[in-house]
Formats: structure tokens, C-alpha cells, sequence
């Protein structure tokens, strides 16, 4: 039993004579076969949408991005009982109320077939009634087809009576002018959508773009936080085997004393009246150092500042040149703060502007250097809260940039 009618003139699966009566509505097609090969339904697992053939597939994908399709084909077929889908159109066509009084007042004539074919039929002895439903109903020009329907409609009781159809009045042409202002209103509305398509799809970049500097924000964030732990815990190591070296230099310094003087006689301890004169001793020893007024800088934070933009040196080899710009890019946005702390503009940098992505924030190391100088993620925005913005660390932040800008050896010993 067929599966599917197919358009001989375009070669379009249709999975019922409904359908098929729309298309031959919509395209004038009439010359439909019956199949057996199923009608295609891949449907879209995102929004349900069927799919008949890969273009439709293309233009949906191209449309609304999804992508993912699931062959539904062998779900949705079923046998097709073509003489009783016609039957039925044919009843709903007969008892649907005419579109219009024009239709309704319009003259019934017989369809207009070959007329070659129509005489040959009729010489074979059919009637004229059956030959020409034959050749209306099945929309060929071909012999053999005809006589096949008139063989499988023997059953028909209508077979033999008259076929009248109200006439159809052919459409006016359109002037040369009316053409063109009608083609030229079609490719309006088609610029129209796909401009409109285009805009959308920017928005869907442009979302895309700040959900990927935000994730790799995010993942250098981390990287730098493990980083930094990493090197406290080895400071920490560090300091207490200091702590412990010290110790036993301490406990040899203590030894070593208690052997001078058990050599010399000596009670290995001090005496209350010798640790009194080696606490007078270690008093005029202080009072003899002059005192020098010294600005206390941010040592810690220097440190830090420095350790970030050596880092950056390293993870970023071969770069010399954007490590120039990405520093000296920096050394500006410093200055200005420099130049006037109170104003906000200037304590403000847009994650999404091209310039900084393409100067600072694709170099790996660079968006931590400006956290430890103060700056904070608000939003699409590296802020600078005004109480961080004092002159030391300004100065200092100034001071590192500078001379990685300018020393050739920065970063290498």
C-alpha cells in the first residue's frame, strides 16, 4: 500500500491527498504519483518543529540555531487509503460554502483535458463521461494511466454522470510596472527579515562574547588564587625552615658559650649583675644609631605587583612587543587615576571594550595584576574603589610598569 504521494513536477512527498490538494492550490502542480517510500519527519529536539528534507533542516538550523534532530520517519507513517482520502476531500469540497458570490454565480462547464486523448478513450467504446473524469482526476496525458483509473473506479457510482466545475477565471496579468513594484516590495520584506535576523544574531554574539570573558575571567581568577596559594605555602615552608636553621644556629651560638666559659671556669649561666651589664651594653648600642626618616612604602603589595608582571613575562613567551603595549596600556590607565583620584571615569574599565581585550585582557596575567593593584569586577566594569586609590600604591604600581616597559632584562634574572 502506498506510503506517500509524490509531485511528478517538483518531486515533493506529500503524506495525504490533502496535502497534495493544497500544493496543486498553491503551485498549479496537478501530476501526483502514488509511493512507497515513507515522508521524512526529523524533528527538531529543541522546539518540535518537523523537518520534510535536509533544506528544510538547513533553513531551520540557519534560522534559529538549533541544530539537533531526531528521525521520527517510521513514528508518523502510516498506509495511505488514497480512494478514501479523495472521497473525502471530494465531500469536503462539495459541502464547503463557496469562497465568494463570484464562485458561487459561476457558470459550471466541463474541465478542459486533451481532447486527442478524450476521442481515443471514447473510440475504445468508454462513455465520455468516464473518459473525461479519467483524464481530469488523474492529471495525465497518458493512455494507459487513464484506462488503469477508469479500471479502479469501476465501483464508482458517479462513474458515468457528467463532471461540472464551476469555470475559473484566469488571473490578470500584471503590467510591466505593477511587476516590478510587486517584485520590488518581495525583496524589501525578504532585506527586512534577514536584517532583522542579522540583528538578532548579533545580540546572540554579543551575549555569547561577554559570557566567554566572563568564564575566562573566572578561570584566570582561579588560576592566579592557585597560584598564589601555592607560592604562600611555599613561603610558609620557607619561613620555617628559616625558623628552624635559626634555631640550631641559636642552640650552637648557646653551646659554644657555656663551653668558653666552663673552659674559663665560669658558671655556664650568666650572673643577674652580667645580664644587667649586657642589657646596658645593648641599650647605649641602640642610642648610638641615628634615627633616619624613611617613607614607609607597601612593601607587600610592591611585591605582589612585581611578582604579577614577572609571571606575565613567563606564561607569555615571545610577546615582547603586546607585553609593551598591554604594560604601557596600564601605565596610562594609572596615571590618570594618579592625575585626579576623585574622578570615577578614570577608575573605570569596560571589559567588553575591544581595546582593552585586545591590548590587556588577552594576555594571560594581566587582569590579576590589576586586582592587586585595586581593581574589582562590578558587573561589565573593572572598578578602582576611590580608598584604593592612594598615592603609594599608585606610585608603586607606576613604578613597576615603568620599568618593565623599559628594562630589557625585566623578568629574565
Amino acid at each position: 500500500m502506498a506510503q506517500s504521494l509524490v509531485c511528478n513536477d517538483c518531486g515533493l512527498q506529500l503524506k495525504s491527498v490533502k496535502e497534495a490538494t493544497d500544493h496543486n492550490e498553491a503551485t498549479g502542480h496537478a501530476n501526483f504519483a502514488e509511493s512507497e517510500e515513507k515522508v521524512v519527519n526529523m524533528v527538531c529536539e529543541e522546539c518540535g518543529k518537523p523537518c520534510r528534507n535536509k533544506t528544510q533542516q538547513d533553513l531551520h538550523s540557519k534560522h534559529t540555531g538549533h541544530t539537533k534532530y531526531v528521525d521520527k520517519t517510521n513514528e508518523a507513517a502510516a498506509p495511505m487509503d488514497t480512494e478514501a482520502q479523495m472521497k473525502q476531500v471530494r465531500a469536503e469540497q462539495d459541502d464547503a460554502p463557496a469562497k465568494s458570490s463570484a464562485a458561487e454565480d459561476a457558470p459550471l462547464i466541463e474541465p478542459k483535458v486533451n481532447e486527442d486523448l478524450l476521442q481515443q478513450l471514447q473510440e475504445m467504446g468508454f462513455s465520455r463521461n468516464k473518459a473525461l473524469r479519467a483524464l481530469h482526476f488523474s492529471g495525465t496525458d497518458n493512455m494507459e494511466q487513464a484506462i488503469t483509473w477508469i479500471m479502479e473506479h469501476e465501483e464508482d457510482p458517479d462513474l458515468d454522470q457528467p463532471l461540472l466545475l464551476p469555470e475559473v477565471k484566469e488571473k490578470p496579468k500584471l503590467s510591466a510596472e505593477e511587476a516590478r513594484n510587486q517584485a520590488e516590495e518581495v525583496l524589501r520584506k525578504a532585506k527586512e527579515k534577514r536584517e532583522k535576523e542579522e540583528r538578532e544574531l548579533e545580540k546572540v554574539r554579543e551575549a555569547d562574547q561577554r559570557r566567554a570573558t566572563k568564564e575566562l575571567m573566572a578561570a584566570q581568577r582561579t588560576d592566579e588564587e592557585q597560584r598564589l596559594k601555592r607560592n604562600v605555602e611555599e613561603r610558609q615552608r620557607e619561613k620555617q625552615e628559616e625558623a628552624r636553621a635559626r634555631d640550631k644556629i641559636r642552640l650552637k651560638l648557646e653551646e659554644d658559650r657555656k663551653e668558653r666559659r666552663r673552659k674559663l671556669g665560669l658558671p655556664e649561666e650568666l650572673s643577674e649583675e652580667e645580664k644587667a651589664a649586657e642589657r646596658a651594653r645593648l641599650a647605649e648600642s641602640a642610642k648610638a644609631k641615628p634615627s633616619i626618616g624613611l617613607s614607609v612604602k607597601p612593601v607587600s603589595l610592591l611585591l605582589q605587583m612585581r611578582a604579577a608582571l614577572v609571571d606575565m613575562k613567563k606564561v607569555n613567551p615571545g610577546k615582547d612587543e603586546q607585553l609593551k603595549t598591554c604594560w604601557g596600556t596600564m601605565l596610562k590607565y594609572i596615571g590618570n587615576i594618579a592625575k585626579d583620584p576623585k574622578e570615577e571615569k578614570y577608575r573605570k574599565i569596560k571589559l567588553s571594550n575591544a581595546a582593552f581585550q585586545g591590548r590587556v585582557s588577552s594576555l594571560y596575567g594581566a587582569l590579576k595584576f590589576l586586582e592587586v593593584v585595586g581593581f574589582q569586577q562590578e558587573g561589565d566594569f573593572l572598578v578602582m574603589p576611590a580608598e584604593k586609590a592612594t598615592a603609594d600604591t599608585l606610585n608603586a604600581a607606576g613604578g613597576e610598569l615603568n620599568n618593565a616597559c623599559t628594562n630589557p632584562f625585566f623578568g629574565v634574572l
